[in-house]
Formats: C-alpha cells, sequence, structure tokens
C-alpha cells in the first residue's frame, strides 16, 4: 500500500518541528538563514566559476595572435560560412578540429575541421 502523507500530516510535521526550535517564529528564521546562507555559497561558486572561465578564455585569444586568411570560398558540414578575404584566429585546438574566431562576425566562435581550415585557407599546422 502506497503511503501518502495528507496537508495534515504535513503541519504535524511543521509543528513539531517549530515546538523543538522554541516556535514557529524562530522555525522561520532558521529556515531564512539556511537558505540565506546556501544562496550565497551558490553564488559565489558561481561567481568564482564565471571568473576562472573568463580568464581562461581571455588567455586563450591574447595568446592567439595568428590571424590567417580564407582564399576560397568554402562551407563546412554544419553550414558554416566562408568566403574569400574572411580573417579568423585559431582560440584552441582539439584532436582534429580547432576553435576559430571568425574576425567581425558575431556569432564567434566555431568548431571547424582543421583539414577544412588548410583547404581554404593560409592556416597550416
Amino acid at each position: 500500500m502506497e503511503e501518502c502523507m495528507s496537508n495534515l500530516g504535513l503541519y504535524q510535521k511543521m509543528t513539531t518541528w517549530a515546538k523543538k526550535v522554541g516556535g514557529p517564529v524562530q522555525l522561520f528564521g532558521i529556515v531564512a538563514v539556511g537558505g540565506y546562507c546556501v544562496l550565497r555559497t551558490v553564488e559565489a561558486g558561481g561567481k568564482t566559476i564565471v571568473k576562472t572561465v573568463k580568464k581562461h578564455m581571455d588567455s586563450s585569444v591574447k595568446n592567439s595572435t595568428d590571424i590567417f586568411t580564407i582564399h576560397s570560398d568554402g562551407i563546412t558540414n554544419d553550414g558554416i560560412r566562408f568566403e574569400v578575404r574572411d580573417k579568423f584566429r585559431i582560440l584552441e585546438i582539439a584532436d582534429e578540429g580547432a576553435l576559430i574566431e571568425k574576425i567581425n562576425d558575431e556569432n564567434n566562435p566555431y568548431f571547424v575541421s582543421i583539414s577544412f581550415l588548410k583547404s581554404i585557407s593560409d592556416y597550416e599546422s
């Protein structure tokens, strides 16, 4: 048989907890302070993660000063269009692909095959 707690059962638990801590005001205070502490801890962790990721991304872009030029039109399997005289820089390389930033393109970054980049640009690994 499935055990189901009615609204009255939940009320009984809350009143029991309130009695244990000295009343409903104290229970509310404990819940509020606990929630505030959890929220601030999560917020601090999130800010640290965001700062670390931004710092890493900024350093990757600053260290990548080589800018490459497209010499023939091409479209990747994902539909990313490259035209003659487009420029790009390599942000990261992973296995057979590269994370690139197309200069003057607002939809950056893109993940593109290294062999594709070699075939349409002056990029050489």
